[in-house]
């Protein structure tokens, strides 16, 4: 959306300041997202209050399009192709004119065109560009990505890879840029890439099997299956991964690691790119990050309003470290993005340690890890702390000289965020000693530690309540009458009930009790008993609490909270 219009519509509205404006406009420019997506993600204004003004200021209606119901008749009067390219959707006719719901009710060139498709009168409408790609998918149909995938691997297992080229053959073929490079295997890749960025992924695997190249996506951290294609082909899409990450594709023994950008819809989507050799062939994986989906405001994590209040002010202690533990993909690396931007100001020097640099955020200096050139944590760390930082995120402690750092750092004045691979809050603090750190100087430095997992979110599109067992229900702590919900399953979800997911945590907040116990070298078990004492909240707690608000399935608690 235009940066013009939308200062208009916000600044001098008074919606947003024009401080807030300028940080959000740098944001959009240093990282390629869409002004509109980094204004609602922060929280500065909600998604509809944000059209809502904009249409006001441009004189237009705003509607939603994604909800309506079109007679085919209108949507036959504009070409799908047209439609989908200006991102433009017909609604209705009354007499001569009819509603277009438009990204830019402001193209004229568009209006132009649409008034020669149609031959009449065009009334336009402000729509948000997600709502109009969701209406055009459900108002024109066409074939599903699956058959678009059949039809692919069809074309390429009769015609662009014929016999004399398949199997040992292939293998031997010395140009495989050639064969990477053949219009049907780049469309085949192109099409997993697409529907894996639609249905929200965050990784695609490319699987050999002795018979078969088995591609499956990683949606809402579940794997299944979304097409297997022919054996014959999983060289040509390997090679055709390899060189999109520029890794040498002649080299078929040795794991590889590489990345590449593509621009989708406007943004810009990183991929990260794993082979492993297998006994049938190389296997890759691409990470997808999405740097429009990584942001998110600390009020939108999912903490309680508890620990929202005692994380926020954690993260503005003076010195101390706060550490973030959870599994991979468990969202820590989300949590301490937010909370750097909560706490970025032109009077703090903050600094980073990544591995990688997922999201570039403005008045920060961050830096990625390079082996070959010996940038390590440890070694990023110690020089580091020569250039004045206030706050410095560490990507991760792994060893004991990057703890022994961390320690330091905290002990001079320095506020250090740092994540752990640890099962509970409590762990953290006798992992760390298990690393060398010395027990009274744990109990020194450690402030904080937030432990954290991924449940998935009830579809919001077809959420319905059930009872559950009562002997359940009281095993649980749960009232008897405790409405619970689930999805029933439906388009928007992939009949899997579950769109989206959320965050549970656990926050531990080090009192003087707990450093005495830290310092006796206490277990994790016997610091976690005297805090629930104390009322700590455990991530099971926090599961539940999102089980009673309908956010989150008993299940899913369970299944993530297991022995917690």
């Amino acid at each position: 959306m235009d940066k013009e219009l939308l200062h208009k519509a916000l600044v001098e509205t008074g919606t947003v300041n024009e401080s807030q404006f300028k940080k959000i406009q740098e944001e959009s420019e240093s990282t390629g997202v869409e002004l509109e997506n980094i204004l609602v993600n922060h929280g500065l204004v909600g998604k509809e209050e944000l059209y809502q003004a904009v249409a006001k200021r441009i004189n237009v209606p705003y509607i939603d399009p994604s909800s309506y119901v079109v007679d085919p008749e209108i949507l036959a009067l504009i070409p799908e192709k047209f439609a989908r390219e200006h991102q433009v959707v017909p609604l209705f006719r009354v007499a001569n004119s009819i509603t277009i719901a438009m990204v830019n009710p402001q193209n004229i060139g568009s209006i132009d065109e649409l008034s020669l498709f149609t031959g009449l009168e065009i009334s336009p409408v402000l729509a948000p560009a997600d709502s109009i790609a969701k209406a055009l998918d459900r108002f024109y149909g066409g074939k599903k990505t699956d058959e678009t995938l059949a039809d692919t691997i069809t074309v390429i297992d009769q015609e662009a890879l014929p016999s004399e080229l398949r199997e040992t053959s292939l293998e031997e073929k010395k140009n495989l840029e050639e064969l990477a490079a053949e219009a049907p295997i780049v469309k085949f890749v192109n099409q997993i890439v697409h529907q894996a960025l639609k249905e929200r992924a965050s990784d695609i695997h490319f699987e050999p099997e002795e018979k078969t190249l088995r591609i499956r996506l990683r949606v809402d951290g579940m794997l299944r299956i979304i097409t297997e294609a022919p054996v014959t082909m999983k060289t040509a899409v390997v090679s055709r991964i390899k060189i999109l990450a520029k890794l040498n594709i002649a080299e078929k023994r040795k794991p590889q690691d590489g990345q590449f950008e593509m621009l989708v819809d406007n943004k810009k989507i990183d991929f990260r790119v794993s082979t492993f050799p297998t006994v049938y062939g190389e296997a890759a994986v691409l990470r997808i990050l999405d740097k429009s989906s990584i942001m998110v405001g600390m009020s939108d994590l999912g903490f309680s309003v508890e620990n929202l209040i005692k994380f926020s002010a954690l993260i503005r202690s003076p010195y101390g470290i706060i550490l973030v533990t959870g599994p991979t993909g468990s969202g820590k690396t989300t949590t301490l993005y937010a909370a750097l931007d909560a706490v970025r100001s032109e009077e703090k020097n903050i600094m980073t340690l990544e591995d990688p640099v997922e999201y570039h955020l403005p008045l920060i200096r961050q830096s990625q890890i390079n082996l070959k050139a010996q940038l390590t944590f440890a070694t990023g760390l110690r020089s580091i702390l020569r250039q004045d930082p206030d706050i410095i995120m560490v990507g991760e402690i792994r060893d004991a000289e990057t703890a022994e750092i961390a320690v330091q750092a905290a002990l001079t004045g320095h506020l250090v965020l740092s994540t752990l691979h640890t099962n509970n809050a409590c762990g953290s603090l006798t992992r760390l000693m298990d690393m060398g750190a010395e027990p009274f100087l744990v109990a020194s430095t450690v402030i904080g530690v937030l432990a954290q997992r991924l449940v998935r979110r009830i579809c919001d599109s077809c959420k319905e309540p059930y009872q559950t067992m009562a002997q359940l229900s009281s095993h649980l702590n749960l009232d008897k009458d405790t409405k619970l919900f689930k999805g029933k399953g439906c388009s928007e979800c992939n009949n899997t009930g579950y769109r989206g997911r959320v965050a549970l945590y656990e926050l531990l907040v080090v009192d003087n009790n707990v450093r005495k116990m830290i310092i006796e070298k206490n277990t994790s078990e016997d610091i976690q008993k005297y805090l629930i004492t104390k009322g700590f909240k455990t991530m099971r707690d926090d599961g539940l609490e999102k089980v009673r608000k309908g956010v989150t399935t008993l299940e899913e608690v369970l299944r993530i909270t297991h022995g917690n």
